[in-house]
């Protein structure tokens, strides 16, 4: 019989590497805990301090806003278009 896959959430993840960095429990006591691989938590910790500087990258955050305002130009261009040509339509089979 195979076994499931467990999806943990995010949430999950960074309350348990979280824990982990405190270090009021070691990591195999924290993983027993949670019914969880110690390597697979050494997997969340490394990942969670890989990414930890996107926090603070003040860059990401603009080219957020920038991808956000090109996204709503893209759309309102879009709907102009269609307006247009939708009503466009009817007004020359109505003439």
């Amino acid at each position: 019989m195979s076994r499931t896959r467990r999806n943990f959430s995010a949430k999950f993840k960074s309350e348990i590497v979280i824990e982990l960095l405190r270090g009021e429990k070691d990591l195999n006591t924290i993983a027993a805990e949670n019914n969880i691989q110690p390597n697979l938590l050494r997997n969340w910790k490394k990942e969670f301090l890989d990414k930890a500087s996107v926090v603070f990258d003040d860059t990401r955050e603009e080219n957020l806003k920038e991808k956000l305002v090109s996204e709503r130009r893209e759309k309102a261009e879009y709907a102009k278009k269609s307006w247009a040509t939708h009503h466009a339509g009817g007004l020359v089979e109505k003439i």
